[in-house]
């Protein structure tokens, strides 16, 4: 089980690796205020699927600075489907934005996005504002082993840190994506087998 101390190793070891701003973004994030944010972060979920972050982050930038001066994310993104999928996000944003403020389901909405599917949608609606966990693959294993869902696992845990559900799932998802948990192993062994050599020797105060 993922104990309020086992959370707030993890959370000291993604400090340790320079993840606090990232804790902190997601712990102050608003909602957008106008169509470029919406797009905006819409862009940066698609940039990310199925892609490690630091790969990510610099076609990102890339496909924000070609919509800007009127490109096609094609110019800079090699990947067909994402790249059209960024194209028709920018193009239309002003009336997707108006949608999506107006869905009474917006999780819904966000699926019928391109290149938006149940867990990115889940994802997008995090960075849009909402207080959300995205039970993506990482997460989805660590519920299981605790015998819960990915939703009352995070709900929990934010419950005794403060946290916001969202800013769980960050710290969890990171956690795995970094190798300092490996969610596979924690499924299939538990937390001993499971966590970075490095984990052990980070020291906490006693609560």
């Amino acid at each position: 089980m993922i104990t309020l101390w086992r959370f707030r190793q993890l959370e000291a070891a993604l400090h340790l690796r320079g993840y606090g701003p990232i804790i902190e973004w997601s712990e102050t994030i608003v909602r957008p205020v106008n169509a470029e944010e919406f797009a905006d972060r819409a862009i940066y979920v698609i940039c990310n699927s199925g892609m490690r972050v630091t790969v990510a982050e610099p076609i990102y930038r890339r496909c924000m600075e070609a919509m800007m001066t009127g490109a096609s994310a094609a110019t800079v993104f090699g990947h067909p489907g994402k790249a059209a999928a960024i194209d028709s996000i920018w193009a239309k944003r002003e009336q997707l934005f108006a949608s999506y403020l107006a869905a009474d389901d917006q999780i819904s909405f966000l699926e019928s996005l391109p290149w938006i599917g149940p867990i990115t949608s889940r994802h997008l609606f995090k960075n849009l504002g909402a207080d959300e966990a995205k039970p993506d693959v990482h997460l989805e294993r660590l519920a299981g082993r605790c015998r819960t869902t990915v939703a009352r696992l995070c709900s929990r845990l934010a419950r005794q840190t403060g946290y916001r559900v969202a800013t769980i799932d960050t710290i969890l998802w990171r956690a795995c994506a970094d190798g300092v948990l490996d969610s596979r192993r924690y499924e299939q062994e538990g937390w001993n087998s499971a966590v970075s050599p490095a984990l052990s020797r980070i020291a906490l105060p006693e609560a």
